[in-house]
């Protein structure tokens, strides 16, 4: 009895996506969280009577013909890179990113990953860095004598030291983007790595074209919308119920058949 089968495809289609909601919903206050969407593709099909083919010796064709479906399946998880909200915090080294583009972060092995958490801090050499020390690229220190720190929409970070009048220009953040942000691999604490799918990430100065702008002592939070995850949660509750009761009652229909003598 293919029901079975077919419905359990359901069940466990649903049983990931309510998953994917869960982490939707545990990430609502994660700086710069892109929420997840689940997308299915049905099985293969079975043709029992296959369209197109003759009917007759006449030569007439079957117009519909008969296949039958095997089932459902999860294809992908796709990110949705929609701005979030911006909060203020009034945190000097605390910066959004409003539009296009991700911060560029050398892991400690050398290899850079990507955020939207502009939540930096500095280190003890001065240094701008991530909340795990990594540092943000490219490498920019504040003097220790610097009384206060600025930076504008277009990254430059400009510092004020004791007894001048100019501001002093200390480095230049730049942002990456990417033809597919969809395709980045998310590999945990706001990070993100570039792969095939995403292609090359370019690099340039906020407010360049095709590039965002920052906003200092704001921060960009997570882009879930708790109403409309309910209500998928919801959903697929509905929907993981119906295919349990398919399998209900087809295991009912497997009875009968096999008590009858």
């Amino acid at each position: 009895m293919r029901s079975l089968s077919i419905a359990a495809t359901g069940m466990l289609a649903q049983q990931k996506n309510v998953e994917v909601i869960s982490n939707n919903l545990a990430n609502m206050n994660t700086t710069g969280y892109m929420r997840r969407r689940t997308e299915f593709h049905d099985l293969l099909y079975q043709n029992v009577r296959r369209a197109g083919g003759t009917s007759s010796d006449a030569g007439t064709v079957v117009p519909t013909g008969i296949q039958l479906g095997l089932g459902v399946k999860l294809a992908a998880t796709y990110r949705i890179h929609e701005q979030g909200n911006l909060t203020a915090t009034d945190n000097t080294f605390d910066i959004a990113i409003q539009g296009k583009g991700f911060f560029q972060i050398q892991k400690p092995d050398g290899e850079t990953a990507y955020t939207r958490d502009g939540t930096f801090q500095l280190n003890a050499e001065g240094l701008i860095v991530t909340h795990d020390g990594y540092q943000v690229q490219p490498g920019i220190t504040v003097p220790s004598t610097a009384i206060d720190v600025s930076i504008n929409a277009s990254g430059e970070i400009l510092v004020k030291i004791e007894g001048q009048v100019a501001l002093q220009n200390v480095g230049q953040l730049q942002l990456a983007t990417f033809p597919n942000e969809a395709g980045l691999q998310a590999i945990g604490d706001n990070l993100y790595l570039e792969t095939a799918a995403s292609g090359t990430g370019a690099t340039g100065n906020p407010q360049a074209s095709g590039f965002g702008s920052l906003l200092q002592g704001f921060l960009e939070t997570s882009n879930v919308n708790a109403v409309e995850e309910i209500s998928s949660l919801i959903s697929a509750q509905r929907a993981y119920e119906m295919n349990s009761k398919v399998v209900q009652t087809s295991d009912e229909m497997a009875k009968t058949d096999s008590s009858m003598k």
